[in-house]
């Protein structure tokens, strides 16, 4: 492996000159055309760094620590890990992940990251909800991921859950509709009352009555199938907003009950745009997809600002399916998601 020395031994200056170049402290010290054949030199040799002697001089690890609170068992993980991954290798970080239940072994977890000496913490929730931020780690910079704190007191991402609500809905009126029943979560969670305030608003800006016998909060299973069931009974819905696509399949099957076809007699538009169901349900589901790769990003990308006290502006935030917020958003920022269209939902005539 190349080191400063054979490097300043091949280009004719010191060491230390070597040291200035290759830790970007060059500016005003050495002469760019030297600067360049460091550089270049050390390019032609393969040099790289040696990260621990890099934290002993910056008092950093270049290590960051993601806590996930069940992400890494469902099929999101993926994607959220992802986005963070990429960031995190762009900005020259390793990222260590640990998987809690959010109760028992979160401290054991955290106390390993500290060991490791992270020079900060990602910390995720499953589904968008608020979070209460471990003391342990209070004193490090933090950056939550698909969660807020109480008083916004760290940096956030999440979906733009009232966008969600709103668009869904706003597809099933364009497509005709006009009884649009609701099939919501029985979890008074960011994501439930987000997407409900939207599902009202989308309503009222089409002109057509909020109606709260169309709307149903619940769980899974028997009583859900039970509900979506009654529903269809009692008030005939042309249109469903579901909060997200397993719910939806609730919808599937009762219309399958009752001699409905989906796509024709009703729509539907779910939300999540999950795996599974987008390749089982038949017509394929219009879906909102909810921005987890490009919530992993941002939150790396915010959280390193905070680590070396970095202007927002100077990161470069790649294209992606949503766009992202200003790194510089006031907590908690949100992303607006992207709505997919499939054949669920009814073409006009």
């Amino acid at each position: 492996m190349a080191t400063m020395k054979e490097i300043a031994r091949q280009t004719g200056v010191s060491v230390s000159t070597v040291s200035l170049v290759l830790n970007n402290r060059d500016e005003g010290r050495v002469k760019p055309h030297i600067a360049q054949q460091v550089r270049q030199t050390a390019e032609r040799l393969g040099y790289a760094p040696n990260p621990l002697a890099r934290s002993l001089r910056t008092s950093r690890t270049k290590i960051l620590g993601f806590i996930s609170e069940e992400i890494a068992t469902t099929p999101f993980a993926g994607g959220i890990i992802l986005g963070a991954q990429d960031a995190a290798s762009t900005l020259g970080y390793m990222m260590i992940t640990v998987n809690t239940d959010g109760v028992s072994n979160e401290d054991d977890e955290i106390a390993a990251l500290q060991r490791y000496g992270v020079d900060g913490f990602l910390y995720a929730k499953m589904s968008n909800r608020l979070a209460q931020i471990p003391q342990s780690i209070t004193d490090y910079p933090v950056v939550l991921v698909d969660a807020t704190s109480e008083g916004h007191r760290f940096p956030s991402i999440q979906p733009d859950e009232f966008r969600i609500g709103y668009d869904a809905t706003k597809r099933l009126i364009e497509a005709g509709c006009t009884k649009i029943a609701y099939i919501g979560c029985d979890d008074d969670m960011p994501a439930q009352i987000g997407r409900l305030q939207g599902y009202r608003q989308a309503l009222e800006n089409a002109g057509l009555r909020f109606d709260e016998r169309r709307t149903v909060a619940i769980g899974g299973n028997g009583p859900a199938l039970s509900a979506v069931s009654k529903l269809f009974d009692n008030e005939g819905p042309d249109g469903f907003f579901c909060f997200n696509d397993a719910r939806a399949w609730y919808v599937y099957e009762c219309a399958a009950r009752c001699g409905l076809t989906i796509g024709q007699d009703i729509s539907v538009v779910g939300v999540d745009n999950h795996r599974v169901f987008a390749e089982t349900l038949h017509p394929r589901l219009t879906t909102v997809e909810l921005p987890h790769y490009e919530m992993g990003y941002w939150a790396v990308c915010r959280l390193v600002s905070e680590i070396e006290d970095r202007p927002p502006s100077s990161f470069i935030m790649p294209a992606t399916t949503a766009q992202m917020p200003a790194l510089d958003a006031p907590a908690p920022a949100s992303i607006h998601c992207t709505l997919i269209n499939k054949e669920s939902v009814a073409r006009q005539a």
